[in-house]
């Protein structure tokens, strides 16, 4: 049975039990563009959007009463579970005092306190996305250093902000084909190097003309990808030295622990934005400064509400009271405990099986992050990841697969997370299921 063969068997397999999925993607199709109230949630592997019913912890539960072991969580916003009943008392309560105010609340001072001690940055601010704070660095750093160029690695992904959407091609850095309605020429004033190359980057930056170099600490958007050792310390070194600013992503990276990949490995960033599970799961974002970036940005002029940066809703008081329970409650050290014990669980009995069955694939994992690369060691760059991202038959084979099991991963890759309440009994689950598909994929590879 070839991988085709298995994907319609798959299909039919979904088809059969869910039914009430099915049957509402005619509604659904009837007033959403594309389906679903965003466009991403049909890029899942199943022939229909699964519609969920209910999520709790690390399980999530559709309409059709099937049950998953989820290790997407919402593709990372929900890192430390769903349903967190922090969250749900902390919004609900902000909520009967009032939504937002374009004020600031009394818990303020004291979520900007808890956020300048965990991540060590002194000055703060909030947006609704990652997006929008990756974009708001951006434009800060190119007014403060007065210098039209950002650098961004190559198989980036920083959120829905233009001057990131480019790719290095024979050398050469292009806009991203997936692009969509880009008018300007955006490789005028981005440029895109390998990561883990330090030649690259120092030449990137010896033109004299780049504001601020905006990474994550391990690409985790073009599969993942971990920095060799030192690279950082080198880059950091090379990146002051040519006056430019250090942005750091950490919206993925918050896998890795209390503090994220930043702190854990010592990258002393001027700036740091961190998205998705900051607030639990709710609509929020957060993105801080060195006092140094802090007293160049207040001199910068601006008008008042026509910076270009910010959005009203940013701030509201319900994401505040969200950041500030998750991070007193939720993401903890002993939460994080657990998820690296977890995390190193699955790791280590997935990288067995392949082992065990032989196969060209291999395991990179960040934290309480994981992935399965379909090669046989880890990618040391974009280049070389995107072979074993083009596999997308045996991809989308082992993704329905999953979800006819009832295990979700991270529909875009082969990307896990294990959260403060995945237990053992899930990651065996996950871990069998791949390996029932292996041995049908190793004796379809052998004919």
């Amino acid at each position: 049975m070839g991988l085709g063969d298995i994907i319609a068997r798959e299909t039919r397999r979904f088809e059969e039990t869910h039914p009430q999925s099915v049957a509402g993607a005619g509604a659904l199709e009837a007033h959403w563009l594309f389906g679903a109230p965003f466009h991403w949630m049909k890029d899942w592997a199943a022939p229909a959007a699964i519609v969920a019913a209910h999520g709790e912890g690390p399980t999530l539960t559709d309409i059709d009463g099937n049950q998953y072991d989820d290790f997407c969580l919402g593709d990372t916003p929900g890192m430390f579970g769903h349903a967190r009943p922090e969250i749900a008392r902390a919004v609900a309560e902000q909520a009967a005092r009032g939504a937002t105010f374009m004020l600031p609340t009394a818990e303020a001072a004291e979520v900007g306190a808890l956020l300048a001690e965990r991540f060590g940055l002194p000055f703060w601010q909030t947006t609704l996305s990652a997006s929008d704070a990756n974009r708001a660095l951006i434009r800060w750093a190119r007014a403060v250093t007065k210098k039209p160029v950002i650098v961004v690695f190559d198989g980036c992904y920083h959120g829905m902000v233009e001057d990131c959407f480019v790719e290095l091609r024979h050398g050469r850095t292009r806009s991203d084909a997936g692009l969509v309605g880009q008018a300007l020429d955006i490789t005028r004033t981005t440029r895109a190097v390998p990561f883990n190359d330090i030649g690259a980057l120092e030449a990137a930056l010896a033109q004299g003309d780049v504001a601020a170099v905006l990474a994550e600490p391990a690409m985790t958007n073009c599969g993942m990808i971990l920095p060799e050792e030192h690279y950082w310390k080198r880059a950091q070194a090379l990146v002051k030295k040519a006056g430019a600013l250090l942005i750091i992503d950490e919206t993925h990276t918050l896998s890795t622990g209390p503090g994220g990949a930043a702190q854990a490995w010592g990258i002393a960033a001027d700036a740091l934005v961190i998205g998705k599970a900051v607030a639990g799961g709710f609509p929020a974002a957060v993105w801080g400064v060195s006092a140094e970036l802090a007293a160049a940005i207040a001199a910068v002029p601006r008008g008042s509400g026509r910076s270009g940066i910010g959005t009203t809703l940013a701030g509201n008081a319900m994401g505040i009271a969200a950041v500030g329970a998750t991070l007193r409650e939720i993401a903890t050290p002993a939460a994080y405990d657990v998820m690296l014990r977890g995390a190193e669980e699955l790791v280590a009995k997935l990288r067995g099986l392949i082992a065990a069955r032989r196969l060209p694939w291999c395991v990179v994992h960040v934290g309480a992050r994981a992935e399965i690369v379909f090669a046989p060691a880890p990618p040391k760059n974009a280049a070389e990841m995107r072979p074993a991202l083009a596999q997308a038959e045996l991809n989308h084979a082992l993704h329905l697969y999953l979800i006819n099991r009832g295990v979700l991963i991270a529909p875009f890759h082969m990307m896990m997370l294990v959260c403060p309440t995945t237990t053992s009994a899930q990651i065996d689950r996950l871990v069998a299921a791949v390996d029932s598909f292996a041995a049908e994929y190793s004796q379809e590879s052998a004919t």
